[in-house]
């Protein structure tokens, strides 16, 4: 494989367009081309597949592209290569559907650096939106039960997700660049899909030939979507189908493999929007994608936080995918749940993955734990309560993660506009402080200063009337101003919208098993004041966030009987009021602190940095 990295980014490329009808679309692309590109060295070759609807009039008229006519339609590939096939010698190559349209100055010399960064990179697409503000595509992959492809982040409301370059395993070529390079070895599409997988297809092929796929996260374009078979009535279904089956011919074999080179058994939940059921979708999915082909078995019973069936149809289809693989006792096994589950395990080799906020586990759980062959915990806190409990068997932290596709400093946001805005997220109840946190900003500021606190807190506890307690804390009205959502539900994928509208994180929490908000919001780059307690100590330190001190360990007393007997800490008040107006003063030096957390997170508390550490573990047991 050659390639050449790119160091002056003018090298010249030509934008090939097909076209069958559709002139409305067709005009509106080409308008946008020609308007919204910024690169200097480009051409347009467009190749009509005998439109009937005065395209071919309308692109004569067009001195700016060249247009070559096909006297029947011989469909994408065919009609793509012979677009390519008309370009100048040594010219990169643009696929773009003519149903696209181009909205910022520097698509092309985006992808074309993208492109150009490695000499191993082949093939870049970029973000694709529909015109109701919906992502469409930040990449795709092929399922290897269905082979039916899916696209990554499709029917998402668009957040500017998914911002950054990323190896993908194919993209859509509604839009895509195409080194000179993979073409000379890989060579044209191949002719025999009409249209579909033909993408996945050339991906597939390219990667046989050495070289990656990348999704341009600096880059989106416009897409309407299908247009071709809908303004040519043709029938979408039958020409998917027929080439799926030439698809799956030519590469069922070779995607099942070399798709996975290990195989693991868990036992958790996946499809809750609560619990563990979040990071364990995160961790399954993390673990697939690293090559583990992941088999599942629900885990819930009664006395658990989820003692009721798992509800189908997740909003990843990766995640229905795992669900759909029946789990075995030949393979090693993880019960990720609950510590007083961890008998449900019946694995060959049994590992039980926990965590608890409180200063010790309950003697039930460390029974369980000592049953296993080997217990995980997400932090060094729990490995030190975990033995200090009387878990005699290995113990091994095998931390969480964040999702930087999601929380980024890239995100867009919704800020209030004139105010310095503390947010915090949490779940009402005893162990995330809310009163704590409540008075403190009422006491610590003045309804007249630029600033408010946003409280987003869930409470899943019918006993429990919030706003009652709310009131029953006798806040000032002339103090600090809260704003307070109570059960507003978020899609998990635009949380990272509420997190980049603020300026600054807040957590009052008495103790964590993981610390998820607090990770995320670091990851989208907030400064963070959060209790210096528990679990997130392990990333949350001095240089990355402002820790607030804590007055003592005291006994926890929540309704849960896990924390039974157990402490947990009561954070410091002053510290809190002191904190939160040390940062309100000092919004430049806090804003630094965030992007530094921000950097560190992304680099280092990853869900694929969690997997790798666990791909690392098993192999060390040659349990694969």
């Amino acid at each position: 494989m050659t390639g050449s990295v790119l160091t002056d980014p003018r090298r010249p490329v030509t934008v090939v367009i097909l076209t069958w009808n559709g002139l409305e679309y067709t005009r509106r692309c080409l308008e946008s081309l020609r308007s919204k590109t910024d690169h200097p060295a480009f051409s347009v070759v467009v190749v009509d597949n005998a439109s009937t609807d005065g395209t071919i009039e309308y692109l004569e008229g067009q001195n700016w592209i060249s247009v070559v006519r096909n006297p029947e339609n011989l469909g994408f590939a065919r009609g793509s290569n012979i677009g390519i096939r008309s370009a100048p010698a040594g010219h990169d190559i643009v696929l773009l559907n003519n149903d696209t349209e181009i909205g910022q100055p520097d698509w092309l010399t985006q992808m074309q650096i993208t492109a150009h960064a490695s000499s191993d990179t082949g093939i870049v697409g970029c973000r694709l939106v529909r015109p109701n503000g919906m992502l469409q595509h930040a990449g795709a992959y092929m399922p290897l039960d269905t082979f039916w492809g899916q696209q990554i982040g499709g029917g998402e409301r668009d957040v500017n997700q998914f911002n950054d370059d990323r190896d993908v395993e194919s993209v859509v070529f509604a839009c895509v660049y195409l080194k000179r390079a993979v073409l000379d070895q890989a060579g044209l599409l191949d002719e025999e899909y009409f249209c579909y997988f033909e993408d996945t297809d050339y991906c597939a092929r390219a990667a046989a030939f050495g070289f990656r796929t990348q999704c341009c996260g600096s880059v989106t374009v416009l897409h309407h979507e299908n247009v071709s078979t809908k303004v040519n009535n043709t029938s979408h279904r039958r020409l998917f189908q027929k080439s799926q089956q030439l698809f799956r011919k030519k590469w069922e074999r070779t995607f099942k493999q070399t798709r996975y080179t290990r195989c693991l058994g868990w036992h958790s939940a996946l499809n809750f929007p609560t619990g563990y059921a979040i990071s364990s979708a995160a961790l399954a999915t993390a673990l697939d994608k690293q090559g583990v082909r992941v088999f599942y078995k629900y885990l819930y019973g009664p006395g658990t936080v989820l003692p009721v069936p798992e509800p189908s149809g997740a909003e990843a289809p990766l995640v229905d995918e795992i669900r759909r693989r029946k789990l075995s006792h030949e393979l090693p096994q993880v019960v990720y749940g609950q510590g007083d589950m961890f008998h449900a395990n019946f694995g060959r080799y049994k590992i039980g993955f926990t965590m608890l906020e409180a200063d010790r586990i309950p003697a039930d759980w460390a029974r369980q734990a000592n049953a296993m062959d080997e217990v995980w915990v997400p932090s060094t806190f729990n490995a030190e309560t975990f033995r200090a409990s009387g878990v005699t068997k290995p113990i091994y932290v095998m931390p969480l993660g964040v999702d930087p596709d999601y929380f980024n400093p890239k995100i867009a946001s919704h800020p209030f506009s004139g105010v310095y805005t503390f947010l915090s997220i949490f779940e009402w109840g005893e162990r995330k402080a809310p009163e704590l946190l409540l008075r403190a900003f009422n006491e610590e500021f003045r309804s007249d200063e630029p600033v408010i606190l946003l409280a987003k807190t869930t409470n899943v506890d019918a006993g429990v009337d919030v706003e009652r307690q709310v009131a029953n804390l006798g806040l000032d009205p002339n103090g600090g101003r809260i704003h307070l959502s109570l059960n507003q539900v978020i899609p998990t994928h635009q949380l990272g919208v509420v997190y980049r509208s603020a300026d600054c994180f807040v957590l009052t929490t008495r103790g964590e098993g993981w610390g998820m908000p607090v990770i995320e919001a670091m990851a989208c780059g907030l400064p963070v004041i959060a209790t210096n307690w528990s679990a997130h100590c392990d990333f949350m330190t001095e240089t990355t966030a402002y820790p607030l001190p804590i007055e003592e360990l005291v006994p926890a007393r929540a309704k849960c009987p896990y924390y039974a007997g157990f402490r947990w800490a009561e954070p410091s008040y002053s510290h809190l009021r002191r904190l939160m107006r040390y940062v309100f003063g000092h919004q430049a030096e806090a804003r630094i602190r965030g992007a530094a957390a921000s950097k560190y997170v992304r680099e280092n508390w990853t869900w694929r940095h969690a997997a790798n550490k666990i791909i690392a573990r098993l192999d060390s047991l040659n349990m694969f």
